[in-house]
């Protein structure tokens, strides 16, 4: 008998909103957010225009309002932003997880957001693995405005997943999600399952 495997995204699958977007607001409150937002919308045009690279722009916006921070305190904003998050999760879909949970099957959240806000949700529901953009911190605790990984989106979700799962062969894959960002990973499931 396989095992089963169920990989979730995150935002906009679990959740009706951005969780990047939402975590800025709260973090750093809406005044801050839309100065940031205003001061690197040309980027955002370009990206909208495919001419400037996803990851490329959103770790200059991460940069932007987390740079210098100390990582505690990022982890700790994170862990207060998990309630928050209850408020704009999807219902149905967070039911879908408890029921793979209460099945036994190994379940996994997959996202493009960074881990820090991402896991302590996740945790509430007994996640087995969040796996995440990652940041880098430097030896001082502080954090440096770079990404540590590649942004979790597209073809790095299956990378991910093969890191901690390399056999492929020995389990049964569900995936959820809801955009362009899931589609390698729906389409590498034995099972997929867009989301609206």
């Amino acid at each position: 008998m396989k095992r089963n495997i169920a990989v979730f995204d995150f935002d906009g699958t679990l959740t009706t909103k951005d969780t990047l977007l939402e975590f800025i607001k709260f973090a750093c409150g809406k005044g801050a957010f839309f100065w940031g937002f205003l001061l690197y919308s040309p980027i955002l045009i370009l990206m909208k225009l495919h001419l400037y690279t996803n990851w490329k722009a959103k770790e200059k916006i991460f940069s932007y309002f987390f740079k210098g921070m100390d990582y505690e305190r990022f982890c700790e904003l994170g862990r207060n932003f998990s309630s928050t998050i209850d408020s704009f999760k999807k219902d149905m879909v967070a039911k879908k997880l408890e029921k793979h949970l209460k099945s036994g099957d190994t379940v996994y959240v997959i996202s493009a957001s960074i881990e820090e806000w991402v896991r302590p949700w996740c945790e509430k529901y007994k996640v087995s693995l969040v796996l995440g953009t990652m940041i880098d911190v430097d030896n001082q605790g502080i954090i440096t405005g770079r990404f540590m990984s590649k942004n979790c989106y597209g073809q790095e979700k299956v990378n991910r997943l093969l890191e901690v799962e390399p056999h492929r062969s020995d389990y049964f894959l569900y995936a959820y999600g809801d955009s362009r960002g899931d589609k390698e990973m729906i389409d590498f499931a034995d099972k997929g399952i867009y989301v609206d």
